[in-house]
């Protein structure tokens, strides 16, 4: 299985800027989330159409099965 971190933050025009990592550990807790977001917010690390991420919004942790299917 695979776990996705869905995070989601407001940027400096007051919109909603959404990051998704892939290959998570499946057990990651609310402070590292909450850490890492505040991370990537102080050392400006990526940079939307709509400005900077200024502030969290929310963020969650999906599993994802996923089953491969052979067509060859």
């Amino acid at each position: 299985m695979e776990y996705v971190l869905a995070m989601t933050f407001i940027t400096e025009t007051g919109l909603k800027s959404n990051f998704s990592i892939s290959g998570v550990k499946p057990a990651l807790t609310s402070a590292e989330v909450i850490s890492l977001m505040d991370t990537i917010i102080q050392k400006n690390v990526f940079f939307t159409s709509s400005g900077a991420l200024v502030k969290k919004s929310g963020a969650q942790l999906t599993e994802k099965n996923v089953t491969k299917l052979d067509i060859v």
